[in-house]
């Protein structure tokens, strides 16, 4: 007999379903902690749009934001959260929490926000959650076993109804989160991480625990662009990939003749290394000239040099790049390379 799976849900990020194995745990609380600017809110969003895509409603609590900065910040990455609100696909409820209105009587207790969420989620019937900056809710509270209680107490009430949530933290100095309570009674930790390094941005993401599932415990570079998080999971893919037989042109007949007549392998990464004025992007160039040649369109990124210069110099050697831009069968994208993380 085998033994039973943990139910998982999507993300909707491709690359973190991969690494965890197809998402986060059903019906369970995953933690998400991490400085200012690494992408929490915008995480626990595609997770959020992700049910919605699957008639799977949402509640959204957020203790940072308004609802409406809330959705003017996500609608510049893609997601109309307004147009969710009105297909009854997600409610947002934004408490306002400020520690010098609040004055201390007697027990502290969660049961307001237990009322609160407990009537948004019958008013869409939601199956996923979201409490984004939950450490505010705890600002200036100086009992930490009191503290540690109403967490359990809190994630527990999710778990009983079954609602698989999300909640995100400040990281703390020492610890993953600032009361460093949260990662002990989470069933998934997921650590975010924008670091600067030689006056370069990079941010990782780390699968820290992950109650009952295997996981990928690595770092995984991640970029935050159009449409929200990109993760490229380079350790986790599998070597099952298909190969092919079939071979291209070089471009370049001595070099065809120096690989059994035929080119590259169909499919294939080629590296050409060697020092400045070796002939690496002539080389380059010869190959996508020989693509858009066959009636093949080509991409070419180039990191050094702009179109125009690309084009002007490939122009002295005798290579013709203008021609198949203007057909449309290859387009140049210049970048600079550190405009990007990994």
């Amino acid at each position: 007999m085998k033994p039973s799976q943990l139910k998982k849900v999507s993300t909707g990020i491709k690359g973190l379903d991969e690494v965890t194995g197809g998402g986060l745990p059903a019906g369970r609380t995953t933690l998400l902690c991490g400085g200012p600017g690494c992408g929490k809110t915008l995480l626990a969003t595609s997770f959020i749009v992700q049910g919605a895509r699957n008639d799977e409603p949402a509640v959204f609590v957020t203790f940072d934001e308004t609802a409406a900065d809330l959705d003017i910040n996500s609608r510049s990455l893609g997601f109309d959260l307004a147009g969710l609100q009105e297909k009854n696909l997600l409610a947002i409820d934004y408490v306002h929490i400020n520690r010098q209105e609040i004055h201390e009587t007697g027990e502290y207790s969660l049961e307001g926000l237990f009322i609160r969420l407990a009537y948004a989620i019958d008013q869409i019937k939601a199956g996923r959650v979201v409490l984004d900056g939950i450490d505010t809710l705890f600002a200036g509270l100086p009992n930490e076993a009191l503290l540690r209680s109403e967490l359990r107490r809190l994630f527990g009430w999710l778990k009983e109804r079954g609602l698989t949530s999300i909640v995100t933290a400040e990281r703390g100095e020492k610890t993953l989160t600032r009361h460093g309570i949260e990662e002990y009674v989470s069933d998934c930790v997921i650590v975010l991480e924008q670091r600067v390094r030689q006056e370069l941005t990079t941010r990782r993401l780390r699968v820290v625990k992950y109650r009952g599932s295997m996981h990928g415990t690595n770092e995984y570079p991640y970029l935050i662009e159009d449409g929200g998080i990109m993760l490229l999971p380079v350790t986790s893919l599998g070597l099952a990939h298909t190969v092919s037989s079939e071979r291209v042109s070089t471009g370049i007949d001595g070099l065809d003749r120096m690989l059994e007549g035929k080119g590259y392998y169909k499919g294939s990464s080629i590296l050409i290394s060697g020092g400045p004025g070796t002939g690496k992007t002539s080389i380059a160039v010869h190959f996508a000239l020989a693509a858009t040649a066959r009636g093949e369109r080509c991409l070419y990124f180039a990191f050094e040099e702009s179109e125009p210069q690309l084009v002007r110099n490939m122009r002295s050697i005798g290579l013709d790049m203008q021609t198949p831009i203007d057909k449309k069968q290859l387009t140049i994208a210049s970048v600079r390379p550190t405009t990007h993380g990994l």
